[in-house]
């Protein structure tokens, strides 16, 4: 099925490959006037740019595997430019053409030796005169290839690992450096393309992109054909796929959810304000320019909290709370929509961009759906996550703009482009006003749409539009002290709460023995409080204590992900026996990063826990995101001949 299936696509894609209409951002390419090197990407985007990519894809549960054909769409910025880069990862390349007229040239290429970090460059050779109506007209390749089964961005799940446990499942993850394991593509945040898509699966199963979905050709003995578009150009690191056994319940107008049949319901009341967030965003921000913003509920091994891929943002599981408490995520992965995804940054060395920006923007949403309240108590429990990450991290992990030239992306995704990125557009908004910086923030929007920039453009632009009246208010000494300083400044402006303060009072009697917690005032005590609790506990209690906490408050049985998160991490300091079972079942439950990885290092740091953590990663491990153990077994150090 699969080589049929291939000769097919690829004689469908001969013409219609060469006859893309016009997309948003996908004319004439010139050298642009402002360039960043990207240390992370082999692609030359200075000689040629690609513009479209059609995607032609079987999804083959069997082998693990996607293959195909990758149809680019590509401009000479260069004249004299003969070599197109692509960048790849373990991709097996079978072939590369020209597409001319409708005749398919073959065309000689190679792949580098693989780079740990980086993959293999793709060369092609291409001839001096290339086929074109006109001078500087773009032309097309067709690379047909195939994923492997360790490919980095695609994680395969059998039906044990699902909610439904009935079908397989598969999802992607491209950020930051993934795409290029299951797209041979310009993988730099600085090329935008539009691309469209057609994915086959096997019968009963659905296939969702962060594109809108335009024709499903389906045949129940061969599988399923899926037919897709988006018209916005969008960098790789967006590109998104997933296959399942997938419903879909409308939220508003112009949102929805997807999720497996036994979750669909709970993700459909849990993220039911999601239309209202995307109203108040458009008021602040400026108009939503995606059409469509749906969620899709993964499965619990999805490595982060969301992946904001345009109209359709990725959602782990463990923010389902029942409550509605931790849906600032959903704020978050929408929020991209403007930064991030319509304005985005250059390099990865510029992360704070997207995320600052992006943290700055869902607090304001949270406020304006949920009320100050409760972003104030966001805005504390971040910047103790900030401070608790600066314990952790050398000097040159706290700079917004650090230097990851020979470092892996992904070890960038600390709290500091998230909170720190934050807290250094509060303070400009505080040396301007808040009505100053809002009017700048849409102006920005607009001016970069469909851009990427670096931080000296955004730093040029807000000095062209906010300019200071005192010369030193905004002078470099100022700005470096955030930018390329480790630390916060001594004039960050830094969040507090009330109601957290209260919470304080009702923990410090309770320590000092002039409460019970039994007596504690906590009936009214949202999601926040509880962790603001929980996160501010003794690092050392005794037997005793743990247990009146836990007898109290139930908190090794609490529901909610994150509390039981934070939990778990006092009871693994204390060696609470009660919690252990729990901890166990945590950790082989999910495979969120943020919330396994603290715990296995606290176990890892505890002469107890090194064991228990060797046990429980063996049973865990092939259940995780090929990220979330890139991540974890440096950390979980295997003892001889344990196979992990």
């Amino acid at each position: 099925m699969r080589m049929s299936f291939i000769a097919l696509l690829a004689s469908a894609c001969t013409v219609a490959c060469t006859n893309d209409t016009a997309e948003p951002g996908a004319g004439a390419v010139s050298a642009p006037a402002h360039t960043t090197v990207d240390p992370h990407s082999y692609a030359q985007p200075e000689l040629f740019r690609v513009q479209h990519a059609r995607l032609e894809l079987e999804v083959d549960f069997k082998a693990r595997t996607l293959s195909g054909l990758a149809a680019l769409r590509v401009a000479r910025v260069d004249p004299k430019a003969r070599e197109l880069v692509l960048d790849t990862r373990d991709l097996s390349i079978r072939e590369a053409q020209l597409v001319d007229g409708d005749e398919l040239v073959p065309l000689e290429f190679r792949l580098d030796a693989r780079d740990p970090i980086l993959g293999s460059a793709l060369r092609i050779a291409l001839p001096e005169k290339l086929p074109a109506r006109e001078a500087g007209e773009p032309f097309t390749v067709h690379i047909l290839y195939e994923t492997r089964p360790e490919a980095s961005g695609l994680q395969w799940l059998p039906p044990e690992l699902t909610a439904g446990k009935r079908h397989p499942f598969m999802f992607t993850q491209s950020q930051a450096v993934h795409a290029r394991s299951w797209i041979p593509l310009q993988d730099t945040p600085q090329v935008r393309m539009t691309f469209d898509a057609r994915i086959g699966t096997p019968p009963g199963l659905t296939a969702v992109m962060g594109a809108a979905r335009r024709k499903v050709v389906r045949d129940d003995h061969a599988g399923n054909l899926w037919a897709f578009e988006m018209r916005q150009p969008i960098p790789s690191y967006l590109m998104a796929l997933a296959v399942g056994e997938l419903e879909f319940r409308p939220i508003g107008a112009r949102t929805g959810v997807y999720a497996e049949p036994s979750v669909v319901e709970a993700a459909q009341r849990e993220f039911a304000d999601t239309e209202s967030m995307l109203v108040a965003s458009e008021k602040l921000y400026g108009p939503y320019r995606w059409e469509r913003y749906d969620l899709l509920i993964l499965p619990p091994s999805f490595p982060f909290g969301g992946m904001e891929n345009p109209r359709l943002s990725f959602i782990t599981p463990t923010v389902i709370a029942g409550d509605k408490s931790l849906t600032a995520l959903i704020a978050h992965e929408l929020a991209h929509s403007w930064s991030g995804n319509l304005v985005t940054n250059a390099s990865w060395n510029d992360m704070w961009l997207n995320e600052g920006f992006t943290v700055y923007l869902e607090r304001q949403i949270v406020e304006t759906v949920y009320g100050k309240r409760r972003r104030d108590m966001e805005d504390v429990l971040g910047l103790q996550s900030l401070r608790e990450d600066f314990a952790s991290l050398e000097n040159r992990d706290e700079l917004l703009t650090p230097d990851l030239k020979g470092r892996d992306p992904d070890d960038a995704f600390s709290e500091v482009p998230y909170e720190k990125g934050y807290l250094f557009l509060r303070w400009l908004e505080s040396q301007v006003g808040s009505e100053k910086f809002a009017a700048f923030l849409r102006g920005y929007f607009d001016a970069f749409s469909f851009r990427s920039v670096d931080t000296s453009q955004f730093l040029a632009y807000f000095r062209e539009k906010l300019p200071a009246s005192d010369p030193q208010l905004f002078a470099d000494a100022r700005l470096a002290a955030w930018l390329s300083n480790p630390g916060l400044p001594a004039d960050a402006v830094l969040p507090a709460s009330n109601a957290l303060q209260l919470v304080d009072a009702q923990r410090e009697a309770w320590q000092a023995g002039k409460r019970r917690a039994a007596d504690l005032e906590t009936a009214q005590w949202s999601t926040h409080e509880w962790l603001h609790f929980v996160d501010n506990l003794p690092k050392q209690l005794t037997a005793a204590q743990m247990a009146e906490l836990d007898r109290a408050f139930h908190l090794t049985d609490a529901g909610n992900a994150r509390i039981a998160h934070s939990w778990l991490r006092v009871a693994i300091r204390n060696r609470y026996e009660p919690a252990l079972p729990r901890l166990e079942a945590y950790l082989t439950g999910i495979g969120r990063r943020i919330l396994i990885k603290p715990l296995y290092e606290d176990l890892m740091a505890t002469d107890w826990g090194k064991e228990f953590a060797r046990r429980v990663y063996a049973k865990a491990r092939t259940g995780y995101h090929p990220m979330a153990v890139a991540t974890l077994d440096p950390i979980v150090k295997p003892k001889s001949g344990t196979g992990l």
